[in-house]
């Protein structure tokens, strides 16, 4: 009994981190986060993309993304995502700011969904020595 409630346990544990891939049945991202890991100042910006898939019945588009600061910068796909096509969400982050750990957000608004979805890239700026 105490060996099914321990694997039961890990499986909520569990649920919350495959859930929040899938928003409303309709929409699926790539994932939710970016690690860009120890990022030297001296790079100059570093950019990712995160992939938002249609997985409902219904087309769907990215209305607007918004960022939590002027240091990062987004471009997503503008036309119609229909049902079983993907869309991009570019971002670019100046990584100017430092040397810190950062966490950026991003807040997505998709149409068919009540509330936006909110993505993160983060990671450690660090001033390195000579190149």
């Amino acid at each position: 009994m105490k060996r099914i409630s321990i694997i039961l346990a890990f499986l909520l544990a569990a649920l919350p981190a495959v859930a929040q891939k899938d928003f409303g049945g309709a929409v699926r991202f790539d994932r939710t986060v970016h690690d860009f890991g120890k990022v030297d100042i001296r790079d100059g910006a570093v950019s990712c993309s995160f992939t938002v898939s249609n997985i409902g019945q219904d087309k769907f588009n990215i209305q607007i993304v918004t960022t939590s600061c002027s240091c990062t910068r987004a471009t997503w796909t503008r036309s119609d995502i229909a049902p079983g096509a993907s869309g991009t969400i570019d971002v670019s982050y100046t990584n100017d700011e430092g040397p810190y750990p950062f966490d950026k957000a991003l807040t997505v608004y998709l149409s068919g969904l009540e509330k936006p979805v909110i993505l993160h890239i983060k990671g450690t700026s660090f001033k390195g020595g000579k190149k």
